[in-house]
C-alpha cells in the first residue's frame, strides 16, 4: 500500500504530513512518562520483525495480486499504540529513504494509511475492547485470551487495512488524478485489501499467540497473572524472535511473490500473467507530476543505496538477502536510540526537578 509521489498532489501530500506529524507529536508526548524498561528490547526486535515481514508478498490466488503486512495491530498490542506508531514511521522511513519503497512526498500519507489506523484505531476501538472484555468466558482463562487475541487480530487487520485502503482512494481523488474514477478504483481496492487483512490477521494473531504463551505480560490489556505469569524468559522470547525476523528478512524474503501488490494490481492490473489490467494505468507516467515530487525523488535517488530491496543494476538474489537483514538491522538500531533518548532526557528532567 506504499504509494508513489504521482498518486498525490502537493496540497494533500501536505496535508497528509501535518496529520501524520500531529499524530506523531502527540504520540511523543504521550511516552515521555513511559518507563517501561522491557519496551527497548521488544521495540527493537518487533520493528525488525515488520520490517521483514513487510518484504514478504504472499500471493492472493486467482487474483493476480499480492499484499503484505502492514504491522500496526502487531505493533500497537505488544508497546501500546504511540510506541507503535512511532516503530511504524521508522520503518517506513528507512523503507523509503534507503529501499526507495514508496515517494518521500507521499511518506506523510502512507504513515498515515498504514500507521494510523492499525496503531490507533486497531487498538483502541478493536484490540482492547476485545483483549480486555470477558469475550469467550466460560473455556478457561488461559484458552479464552489465546480465542480473544485471535479474534481481535483477525478483526483489527482486516478493519484497519479497510480504512488505509479507502484512504488511498480519497487522497488520489482529492489529488485530482483523473484516470482514477472514484467508484471504479475503490471497488478494486477495498475487496483485495480484505483479502490482504485476514491473512495478515492470521500471521498477526501467530506471532502474538507465541508471546502470550511465552511472556503474556508483554502483551497490551492481557491479564498475565491470570494465566500464570511468564513460562519463558523476557531474552528467550526477544532472542526467537530476532532469529525469526533475520530468517524472514534474510531468506524467506527470496520467495516472495513476484505479483504486483494490492495497490499497483488496482493501478496497472496483472495482464502479463493473463489477468484483468483493472484501472489499465501506464507504470512508467501516470498520475500528476510536480516540482516538490521531482525534487522528493531527486532525495530517495541519491539516499537509496538498495533500490527495491537490490543491489542497484544487479538481479542478484544476495540483494535481497542484504537488503532484509540491513534493513532489519537499521529499523531496530533506530528503535533502541529512540528508546535511550527518551530515557536519557526523562533522567535529565528528573534531575532539574
Amino acid at each position: 500500500m506504499h504509494m508513489a509521489d504521482a498518486l498525490l498532489s502537493p496540497a494533500v501530500a501536505a496535508a497528509m504530513y501535518a496529520a501524520s506529524g500531529a499524530a506523531a507529536g502527540i504520540s511523543i508526548h504521550r511516552l515521555k512518562r513511559d518507563d517501561n524498561p522491557q519496551k527497548l528490547p521488544t521495540m527493537a526486535v518487533t520493528a525488525a520483525l515488520v520490517f521483514a515481514g513487510q518484504m514478504i508478498n504472499y500471493t492472493i490466488p486467482g487474483t493476480g495480486s499480492s499484499g503484505h503486512m502492514c504491522g500496526g495491530m502487531l505493533l500497537s498490542a505488544l508497546l501500546g499504540p504511540q510506541a507503535g506508531f512511532l516503530s511504524m514511521i521508522v520503518i517506513l522511513a528507512i523503507q523509503c529513504l534507503f529501499f526507495a519503497d514508496g515517494g518521500l512526498m507521499a511518506l506523510g500519507a502512507n504513515i498515515w494509511n498504514m500507521a494510523f489506523y492499525g496503531c490507533f484505531v486497531g487498538y483502541y476501538l478493536i484490540w482492547r475492547p476485545i483483549v480486555g472484555g470477558k469475550w469467550f468466558a466460560g473455556r478457561g482463562e488461559r484458552a479464552a485470551q489465546r480465542a480473544r487475541i485471535v479474534c481481535a487480530s483477525v478483526l483489527g487487520c482486516v478493519a484497519t487495512l479497510q480504512l488505509g485502503a479507502f484512504s488511498v482512494v480519497l487522497e488520489t481523488s482529492l489529488s485530482g488524478i483523473t484516470e482514477l474514477p472514484f467508484g471504479a478504483f475503490l471497488a478494486l481496492m477495498q475487496p483485495i485489501h480484505l483479502a490482504i487483512g485476514l491473512i495478515e490477521g492470521l500471521v498477526t494473531a501467530a506471532v502474538l499467540v507465541f508471546v502470550h504463551e511465552s511472556r503474556p505480560e508483554l502483551l497490551r490489556d492481557v491479564d498475565a497473572a491470570s494465566i500464570g505469569g511468564a513460562r519463558r524468559s523476557l531474552k528467550s522470547v526477544v532472542a526467537v524472535l530476532a532469529v525469526v525476523a533475520a530468517l524472514v528478512g534474510g531468506g524467506l524474503s527470496l520467495l516472495a511473490s513476484s505479483n504486483p501488490d494490492g495497490l499497483e494490481w488496482a493501478l496497472f492490473g496483472n495482464a502479463e500473467a493473463g489477468y484483468s489490467e483493472n484501472m489499465g494505468l501506464d507504470e512508467e507516467h501516470f498520475g500528476v507530476e510536480s516540482g516538490l515530487a521531482n525534487a522528493a525523488g531527486s532525495v530517495q535517488e541519491a539516499t537509496s543505496f538498495l533500490p527495491d530491496y537490490a543491489f542497484a543494476g544487479s538481479d542478484s538474489a544476495a540483494g535481497t538477502t542484504v537488503s532484509g537483514l540491513v534493513g532489519s538491522a537499521m529499523v531496530a538500531g533506530v528503535a533502541v536510540v529512540i528508546c535511550m533518548a527518551g530515557g536519557f532526557f526523562r533522567k535529565r528532567r528528573a534531575n532539574v526537578k
